[in-house]
């Protein structure tokens, strides 16, 4: 269960750099809606994650925590605000999501 929390958290890290981003292309009161999205997806994040930190340990948690939010980050970016795809982006992705299932495996 701590692991699916720890997915969720990291979803919602996603979330907020997404409503990041979209706050910047915002205006007026759009942006500020935004601004309160960023808000409620960041502690929402950081409540998971300090929820999953008592059971799991702080390293591999918080290594995954970021590891999803930067993954989820890039394809975000790449999707919605076309970012560049380039070899090299997708290729460190891989090597990033390959060391988060890594840290996964070896983890008790």
């Amino acid at each position: 269960m701590n692991w699916i929390l720890l997915i969720i958290a990291g979803l919602f890290e996603v979330a907020f750099a997404f409503c990041l981003g979209k706050a910047k292309e915002a205006n007026g009161m759009e942006a500020t809606y935004w601004y309160i999205g960023f808000l409620i997806a960041l502690t929402i994040s950081m409540v998971l994650l300090v929820k999953v930190t008592q059971q799991l340990p702080i390293g591999t948690a918080y290594a995954v925590w970021t590891g999803i939010g930067a993954v989820g980050s890039v394809i975000v970016g790449i999707l919605v605000f076309k970012e560049p795809a380039t070899f090299w982006r997708l290729f460190f992705m891989t090597t990033l999501i390959t060391s988060i299932v890594g840290l996964k495996v070896v983890s008790h």
